[in-house]
């Protein structure tokens, strides 16, 4: 088989070839179909996660070169080991990456996504920048009937990152605003799940003119230029005195900081985002503002069994997808390093 790999971090993928795994136990190999490509990605093809000041976080330890990026997959069975008893040859599917090592008290809890010694496909273990991917296990393979082909792939990740980030917000109110921080895949995730999961209104605000108008027509009340000095104003007047809670997809520390001045004194801030960068705050302003401030990533297993649910039912509009060949993947890493990226991309071996 043929994949799209890193060889060395910061520079193009190569093509490397390799035989077709044989699936055993439980495993499960697919064709690939659809491989959609995440800023994630882009950040592992850095080689490290941007923490501010100068200081980085290395991703070497993870990632063993040559690496397959890819955790947003769709495909065709086309292999099962002998102790596959659920799923047939043929079927189509998607897969859950965020798998955990199984063992521990984190992951027999449900929550594999928080593993410390992580398995994930297109991390730890080779993705879908490829023709075939090899799945630990039969359960992490969904059935996607009903959501269409190369979107389905991106529910993975972009969607589940917006999906479970939503989930933790709490004592929203059909008269609160919910703020939605950039507009990228994710965030154009989260802007429809929002709609679904929420009867308030739904704000986005990104620096991107396009990803604005792009934003209203897919129905958010009301849109922020975050560039413009005078949209924070604005934004406060609007609600007046500002938003319940905001999710900030970019997580940067401009975004974080418009989160927290867009907050109303006891909102809720999610970052989702990895842009990179530092924050402070002095320590008494968190009980004086009773804002809290927490993380998400992605989401579990059952989690993307209700989204993938949801989404079926026609809820959840659809986000922009477009459709790229498998040796564009470097092009692709670049143009969403360089935000020139509306919606998401999809990669097609």
């Amino acid at each position: 088989m043929k994949s799209e790999a890193i060889v060395e971090f910061g520079k193009p993928l190569q093509t490397i070839e390799s035989e077709n795994p044989v699936p055993k136990g439980k495993e499960v190999l697919l064709k690939i179909t659809n491989s959609g490509v995440c800023h994630s990605d882009v950040h592992l093809h850095d080689g490290y996660f941007d923490l501010g000041g100068g200081n980085q976080l290395p991703v070497g330890a993870a990632l063993s070169l040559p690496h397959v990026l890819g955790h947003e997959i769709e495909g065709e069975v086309v292999s099962i080991g002998p102790d596959v008893k659920d799923l047939e040859i043929g079927s189509d599917v998607v897969v859950y990456p965020w798998i955990g090592c199984g063992d521990c008290p984190t992951c027999l809890s449900g929550d594999e996504h928080y593993c410390n010694a992580p398995q994930q496909l297109g991390i730890q273990l080779p993705g879908g920048f490829s023709d075939y991917c090899l799945i630990p296990d039969s359960k992490y393979a969904l059935d996607y009937t009903g959501i269409r082909p190369g979107l389905a792939a991106t529910y993975m990740c972009s969607g589940l990152t917006a999906f479970g980030a939503l989930k933790k917000l709490v004592n929203i109110s059909d008269d609160d605003h919910i703020l939605v921080m950039g507009l990228g895949g994710v965030g154009m995730m989260g802007l429809q799940f929002a709609r679904s999961l929420f009867s308030c209104k739904i704000l986005a605000a990104d620096i991107d003119p396009n990803k604005l108008q792009a934003a209203r027509g897919a129905g958010a009340h009301e849109v922020y230029n975050t560039s413009d000095e005078l949209s924070l104003m604005k934004l406060l007047d609007d609600t007046k005195g500002g938003v319940k809670a905001v999710v900030d997809f970019v997580g940067a520390e401009k975004t974080l900081k418009y989160s927290l001045d867009s907050t109303k004194k006891g909102g809720q801030i999610i970052v989702v985002g990895l842009f990179g960068g530092a924050f402070q705050m002095p320590i008494p302003m968190f009980p004086l503002s009773a804002k809290s401030i927490g993380g998400s990533f992605v989401g579990s297993l059952d989690e993307t069994k209700e989204m993938l649910s949801l989404v079926k039912t026609g809820k959840v509009d659809p986000i922009p997808v477009s459709s790229r060949g498998m040796k564009e993947a470097t092009k692709t890493l670049d143009d969403l390093r360089d935000g020139a990226i509306t919606g998401r991309v999809v990669l097609q071996p």
